[in-house]
């Protein structure tokens, strides 16, 4: 909620400035213009979120916070859910098609989203938008968002009762196909054997054609989203200007970047979701704890509240100094994301496996059939990998061989090694990878 944000959090007063503050802004359609008018009105914006899976993780959460400072600062929200969108899915990174989900899973993952959203952002559950049959029926909102709240929309509402020659017609001649190709969406598909498909083709429309009905339908004058939406924001912006006659303005959130420049929030399991079912709170918090140096002022900038001169001083610590800067960076980020009871458990937890050689009652837990363990056992390096300390067993071995792997203390280099049950003390195993990560092995 936007509560979470401290008064004290900058000295500016206009959010444009905050944002650009925090590095969260990357590409604007008219800074200028768009700043005063921030700061002059409050308006309604919006981010929208396709529903590809039942969570989101930490690289949806960039916009989410960019929307956390702009309801503090008086701004309204319109979280967009991508039920019709989500039906094609977007090209834009993706070196294939998407795979296609049913309208039930697309509808589920919808609400699961809103359930998260709940969280973070205080909602007017009360306003709705209503009306809209097709292209040539608009719709409306039955009344204005009460102040200081955020309202949610499903562009399933006006996008699946379309005709499609109506659709063609009206919204795809204000098309150039020859300027579509240009974007870098479709400009990298294009170049690769599998090409593009008429069907993601549609998708810039379709979320140009979003921008356009809110605009017309309920006043909204701002499309964020992350920096590879860029040509589709264009699109929306372009659409609204020939169909209204109004100028609407279209801002990219960065990525989350590491120094070298990859994208933050990779783990062996794959993303770091927000959902705690698929991303331990532990595993959550030593993410953020264990990051690199030169990210700590980065991941403080972007992802925490603190105000940017307790940013700039921890992000200075130097040494064995900068370890208390990512205690605090993890504690804070998981505090947003999880709740501050939890972070703390967090942090006690990985306070303790430092200081304890890896024992916690909080640390993370697999447990394993005991059968596995019987006879000759189980190969360290497969349960590395089966445990999650690795994403396969030859990376397992090559951390063996290295010295990088210990069970229950004790450094195992021998890439033969077997677990059997003699390793258990009171049918638990405490499995380590480096200096960092470990993972307690129960029988189950």
């Amino acid at each position: 909620m936007s509560s979470l944000i401290p008064d004290n959090v900058s000295k500016h007063t206009n959010v444009y400035d905050v944002l650009v503050e925090r590095g969260l802004v990357a590409q604007c359609t008219n800074p200028e213009k768009f700043r005063e008018l921030l700061g002059n009105e409050k308006i309604k914006f919006y981010i929208g979120f396709d529903p590809t899976a039942d969570c989101l993780h930490i690289g949806h959460f960039i916009p989410m916070i960019t929307m956390m400072y702009m309801q503090k600062y008086g701004h309204t929200p319109v979280f967009l859910l991508g039920g019709g969108t989500g039906e094609i899915g977007d090209p834009s990174g993706k070196a294939d098609m998407r795979q296609v989900m049913t309208i039930d899973t697309i509808d589920e993952n919808c609400r699961q989203f809103k359930k998260l959203f709940d969280k973070y952002i205080d909602f007017d559950d009360g306003w709705k938008y209503e009306g809209n049959e097709g292209v040539y029926h608009p719709g409306h909102q039955n009344r204005e968002p009460i102040p200081g709240k955020a309202v949610s929309v499903n562009n399933a509402e006006w996008i699946r009762p379309c005709k499609f020659t109506e659709f063609a017609r009206y919204i795809g001649s204000q098309f150039n196909v020859n300027t579509m190709l240009r974007a870098d969406c479709f400009k990298t598909r294009m170049e690769r054997d599998t090409g593009l498909t008429f069907f993601e083709f549609s998708y810039m429309l379709l979320q140009s054609y979003d921008f356009y009905v809110m605009h017309r339908d309920f006043g909204l004058m701002a499309q964020l989203g992350g920096n590879d939406q860029w040509s589709n924001i264009i699109g929306g912006v372009d659409l609204t200007r020939k169909l209204c006659g109004d100028e609407v303005f279209g801002l990219t959130v960065s990525l989350l970047l590491k120094s070298d420049g990859q994208k933050m929030g990779k783990t062996v399991g794959g993303a770091l979701w927000l959902d705690e079912r698929k991303t331990p709170v532990y595993d959550f918090f030593q993410y953020w704890r264990n990051v690199d140096d030169a990210d700590v002022n980065t991941c403080l900038r972007m992802l925490t509240f603190l105000p940017m001169d307790e940013v700039n001083r921890l992000s200075a610590l130097e040494g064995a100094e900068i370890n208390k800067a990512k205690e605090i960076l993890a504690f804070e980020v998981t505090k947003l994301v999880h709740g501050e009871e939890k972070a703390r458990k967090a942090l006690e937890a990985s306070r303790a496996v430092f200081a304890g050689g890896g024992v916690s009652d909080d640390m993370p837990t697999k447990a394993f059939d005991a059968s596995l363990f019987a006879g000759d056992g189980m190969g360290l390096a497969a349960l590395m990998k089966e445990a999650g300390l690795e994403p396969s067993t030859s990376e397992a071995y090559r951390t063996i061989q290295g010295g990088g792997a210990r069970v229950n203390g004790e450094q195992i280099k021998d890439k033969r090694y077997s677990v059997t049950e003699a390793d258990f003390k009171d049918g638990e195993l405490i499995l380590q990878k480096g200096k960092k990560k470990f993972m307690k092995i129960t029988l189950g």
